[in-house]
């Protein structure tokens, strides 16, 4: 039985700032929904994102601003932190951790530096607190995704797979010597690989 992940919900103290705050990032508004007394639900979704977030008023007793460990993925950390900027979240310097396979809690073992997919990060918080952390994967490592399925998130996403599909494909023929009068069939095989976590086409 199929499980997704589709909601996570983020305990906030102001639901109108919160709203502010998010929608200004680029996210989707797809909800804002007042009930009986001062139920409130509101649903916003980060640009490509299959899941979304609720925040709002009696909708869970976690502290507002207690949220930690949020995660996004992006495939160009650089620009990810310039957009933020300009939205004003106010993220934080890119990073890698000392210890190189996740990274620490809080600022602990921080070292300054991106340091390629899978290991690079930053951080930003809500008006309220909530923590968030962005983290580049721009190649999947095996087994991560299944290999029956290749999906795209949004137009961008596609275009900067087909952007990394297309300097493969360069030194494919500068390997090969020639023109590639097969190329859509190369590139379906690189992208279906690179989301599986196979190897590419030679």
């Amino acid at each position: 039985m199929d499980m997704k992940l589709e909601v996570v919900v983020v305990p906030v103290a102001d639901v109108d700032r919160a709203k502010d705050f998010y929608t200004a990032l680029g996210w989707r508004l797809d909800a804002d929904v007042a009930g009986d007394g001062d139920f409130r639900v509101v649903q916003v979704t980060p640009p490509g994102s299959p899941a979304s977030v609720i925040f709002g008023s009696s909708v869970t007793d976690q502290a507002p601003g207690s949220a930690r460990g949020l995660h996004l993925i992006v495939d160009d950390i650089g620009a990810a932190h310039d957009d933020l900027a300009r939205h004003g979240a106010r993220p934080s310097d890119v990073f890698h951790d000392a210890g190189g396979v996740f990274h620490h809690a809080g600022a602990d073992a921080r070292v300054a530096g991106p340091d390629g997919s899978y290991g690079s990060f930053l951080s930003f918080s809500d008006p309220d607190g909530n923590g968030w952390l962005l983290q580049e994967v721009t190649t999947r490592l095996p087994g991560r995704l299944d290999p029956a399925a290749t999906t795209f998130s949004s137009a961008d996403d596609l275009a900067s797979a087909l952007r990394r599909a297309a300097a493969a494909h360069g030194e494919h023929e500068a390997r090969t010597g020639g023109e590639d009068p097969d190329w859509p069939d190369w590139y379906a095989r690189y992208l279906v690989s690179e989301q599986a976590g196979t190897a590419p086409p030679a």
